[in-house]
């Protein structure tokens, strides 16, 4: 019964979580982790949660946590200067097939915004969280949270014009049937 439970709450919000994890790392192979991470935590401590209709806030809020957790953890490890060369993160998996290329530039422009303001937006755009639920998540206060997402919008704006304007500037030739001669 509860491996049941366990799988259907796995199913409903693995692909969420996973989106979420991966605006905040901007690496596939690292959201992967932090999802799977955090669903360990609900099977070792989920029982716990007396209300079960809040597992989803309570899942996104724990994945936030752990994110800040092994970001701090690392800062501590890692110096800059101690770190060699490394080759270049291999490019994220297409998580759905069904988003557009309008969605893929407007996601890529997400992860060009700075991480304070990435989270909240993509808690409220992308996962439809309440101000107050995000709040929760972000242990802020909910005007903090209305101020991030108005600075995430707009900084979110000038990358997607920056991007937009990129995007027109490239010359693709085109030569219709119509316009072809024929020997």
């Amino acid at each position: 019964m509860a491996s049941e439970i366990f799988n259907q709450l796995v199913d409903a919000h693995y692909t969420p979580l996973f989106r979420f994890a991966l605006s905040l790392t901007r690496n596939s192979s690292d959201a992967g982790d932090l999802t799977q991470q955090t669903f360990f935590i609900w099977a070792k401590q989920g029982h716990a949660l007396r209300e079960v209709s809040k597992a989803k806030s309570w899942l996104f809020t724990t994945l936030y946590r752990e994110f800040l957790r092994g970001r701090r953890r690392a800062e501590r490890v890692t110096a800059l200067e101690d770190l060699g060369p490394v080759e270049a993160d291999p490019p994220a998996p297409e998580v759905d097939v069904v988003t557009g290329m309008d969605a893929s530039l407007v996601v890529e422009a997400l992860q060009e915004v700075d991480e304070v303001y990435r989270a909240p937006l993509t808690l409220f755009y992308m996962q439809d969280f309440s101000y107050k639920e995000i709040a929760e998540m972000l242990e802020v206060p909910i005007g903090t949270v209305m101020s991030r997402l108005s600075r995430g919008k707009a900084q979110l704006r000038t990358t997607l014009a920056r991007k937009e304007s990129a995007g027109r500037n490239k010359v693709v030739a085109f030569n219709p049937p119509s316009a072809r001669k024929f020997p």
